[in-house]
């Protein structure tokens, strides 16, 4: 079963809830040295807990741009799949298309859309609406 994210009546589909769940851990892992929403406290600990306040929605903006640099910067083969268990592997292992060239562009959803791109979409969409962004 597929999760994806609601904002008003528009959802778009991420994928499973392990994808999601590794794409979360890579970000904690390489971005946030102190923990787990030290760094980006809006997108890991409001979003991923499923639920968005549009409130917060410009400062999850702000973290989730600022994830995507950061991660620019790392090769795929760094991956973390699963930050209670580092050793986990992602499903495909490394067999990952030539067009992933870094952890920024890792993430692509179910549907084919790269999801820095289609969480972007949505938090803006949670801004501008007023409605919260909704992980379901």
């Amino acid at each position: 079963m597929g999760i994806g994210i609601t904002v008003g009546s528009i959802t778009n589909e991420i994928g499973a809830p392990s994808f999601l769940h590794a794409f979360f851990s890579t970000i904690s892992a390489h971005c946030e040295p102190k923990g787990w929403g030290t760094r980006y406290p809006f997108l890991m600990n409001e979003l991923y807990q499923g639920r968005l306040s549009a409130a917060h929605a410009v400062a999850a903006l702000n973290e989730l741009r600022d994830a995507k640099m950061q991660l620019s910067k790392l090769p795929p083969s760094v991956v973390i799949w699963d930050i209670e268990n580092r050793s986990a592997q992602p499903p495909w292992g490394t067999n990952i298309a030539p067009t992933i060239t870094s952890l920024g562009n890792y993430f692509v959803s179910s549907t084919g859309r790269d999801l820095f791109e289609l969480l972007e979409e949505a938090l803006s969409a949670s801004s501008v609406e007023k409605g919260d962004a909704v992980i379901n």
